[in-house]
């Protein structure tokens, strides 16, 4: 049972890795309202829910406060990684989920005792390393990519150049100066 809800949190993380490695998040770059609106309304549901976790007691309450927590998170940074609009930003929201979500399963993992708990325990860590590794696959691929499509935009400059360089006169200028605009120089 510990084992089934564990996979859903490690699920869930690989699915937020990926949404945010992609940028699935819901709002636009740069939009600063939206994310203060996000934050806000986080905040909110966070004050919320932690004032029904009040009422219970134990790990039962940890528990309570931890998945609160752990919402609250998501929300924020996924909202701040989507204002961003960076893989940096993207990369640090993942990073900050699987932490979220490894404190919640950690105190999932109380109410067990023995192997049963240093399984969980394992399983919770596990979790959170596949979410940390692909973030940073996330984010080497994305600085890959970037780097793979300067290069080809410097070989397709230099081969319209070239062909430029076959012309003469204002044609031979008009040419370059559409090169340069076509090929961002």
């Amino acid at each position: 049972m510990r084992s089934i809800k564990l996979s859903r949190v490690a699920g869930a993380a690989a699915l937020c890795a990926g949404a945010l490695a992609f940028g699935g998040v819901a709002q636009a770059a740069g939009d600063r309202t939206a994310y203060d609106q996000v934050r806000a309304s986080a905040k909110a549901t966070y004050d919320a829910d932690k004032t029904r976790c009040d009422s219970l007691s134990g790990n039962a309450e940890d528990i309570c406060e931890a998945e609160a927590k752990a919402k609250r998170v998501r929300a924020e940074v996924e909202a701040e990684a989507s204002w961003k609009g960076t893989a940096k930003a993207r990369q640090n929201a993942t990073e900050k989920i699987a932490k979220a979500d490894y404190e919640l399963a950690k105190e999932r993992c109380d109410d067990l005792g023995g192997n049963a708990k240093d399984v969980c325990e394992k399983e919770a860590k596990a979790a959170r390393t596949r979410a940390l590794a692909d973030a940073k696959v996330a984010m080497k691929t994305g600085e890959v990519r970037g780097e793979a499509a300067k290069d080809k935009r410097e070989a397709d400059y230099k081969v319209a150049a070239e062909k430029c360089d076959a012309m003469s006169g204002e044609a031979k200028s008009n040419c370059i100066t559409q090169a340069k605009k076509r090929y961002g120089k």
